[in-house]
């Protein structure tokens, strides 16, 4: 494996968020061997059961089959929690973002989505190592839920986490908010100072959004910027290949 790799991510995969990337997903095999991490929601805003989706079950099939990691991203993708009661959780579910599903949740609700979760990849054999919670948000309760679940691994947007006892390594990632044109613009100042700070980092992330998909300008970007790191030398690579060749196997050998 080279020095330096490079993670694509694509976030909040369902039935209805897939025509958003097809084109973009098309373009991304066209550059050739490219592997690809699939943050799979398993009932996208209670509207979008995956098991409902067979044509949607066997695309997923097929990426598995082509080398791509499906990693599970929630439940509902969504915070239906009674309202934020302190100052700290209303700005957190409120003005941070409207999908944090997971920080609100007790421990016996977060284990619930949970398995309901696990339950899909395993209904249609899916292995499944990582877990990412939707806008990164664990609470309490959904962290001792997930340090039970026997998965390798979550993340948020500067770490890997191994579970169960959450340690922290560095994976920097690059991320846009690309509902508007000035979020665009900013978001891509601030992913150019990311590069320019991590440029030599062993790994990168690529943290890709439907939303960015129906813009040019974000969906241009992230195709020129995947080609030019794959040209600088980055080998891509899913989440658990990188920690099974990175960092599981220095913990065995130690």
């Amino acid at each position: 494996m080279a020095e330096r790799s490079l993670m694509l991510v694509l976030h909040d995969v369902a039935p209805e968020t897939w025509p958003d990337y097809r084109t973009f997903v098309e373009a991304v095999d066209a550059l050739g061997q490219i592997p690809i991490s699939w943050l799979v929601v398993p009932d996208f805003h209670r509207r979008n059961r995956i098991k409902d989706h067979a044509d949607f079950r066997r695309l997923l099939d097929g990426r598995l089959a082509r080398g791509d990691e499906l990693i599970l991203h929630g439940c509902y993708h969504a915070d239906e929690a009674p309202s934020p009661r302190t100052p700290r959780d209303w700005f957190m579910r409120r003005v941070f973002t409207h999908e944090g599903e997971f920080y609100p949740l007790s421990r016996e609700e977060s284990a619930k989505r949970l398995r309901h979760g696990i339950a899909l990849f395993e209904r249609n054999q899916w292995p499944l190592h990582g877990f990412v919670a939707p806008a990164w948000l664990l609470g309490p309760g959904a962290r001792e839920a997930l340090a039970a679940t026997g998965l390798t691994y979550t993340s948020d947007p500067g770490h890997f986490y191994l579970l169960p006892d959450y340690q922290a390594i560095d994976a920097p990632g690059l991320v846009w908010s690309a509902r508007s044109a000035w979020r665009r613009g900013m978001s891509r100042l601030l992913s150019e100072r990311v590069l320019q700070r991590y440029q030599r980092s062993p790994v990168l992330r690529l943290g890709l959004h439907p939303v960015d998909m129906r813009h040019e300008f974000s969906r241009r970007y992230w195709l020129d910027l995947l080609t030019h790191l794959l040209a600088d030398g980055r080998e891509p690579v899913t989440k658990i290949d990188w920690l099974d060749r990175h960092v599981l196997a220095s913990s065995a050998a130690a």
